[in-house]
């Protein structure tokens, strides 16, 4: 089964920006939600995300880890 990269965002109280805090593999969204919680739960966070990688587009830099998603979303 093929794995997707998943990005983890949280934050850690109502209000705050979401921060980027990791990513994850899985084949599906929901076991990258449980594999996120599993990884990531050593804080108390008040809301945690997942994105595919392949979902986001970087708007100004053509380097970093989503740079090849702006490459296929042209």
């Amino acid at each position: 089964m093929k794995e997707s990269v998943y990005d983890v965002f949280a934050r850690k109280e109502r209000g705050d920006p979401l921060h980027h805090i990791g990513y994850i593999d899985a084949p599906d969204s929901e076991l990258a939600r449980v594999y996120a919680w599993r990884a990531y739960d050593e804080q108390n966070w008040f809301e945690m995300c997942i994105v595919p990688r392949e979902a986001i587009i970087a708007v100004n830099r053509d380097d970093g880890p989503f740079a090849r998603s702006r490459e296929t979303a042209s």
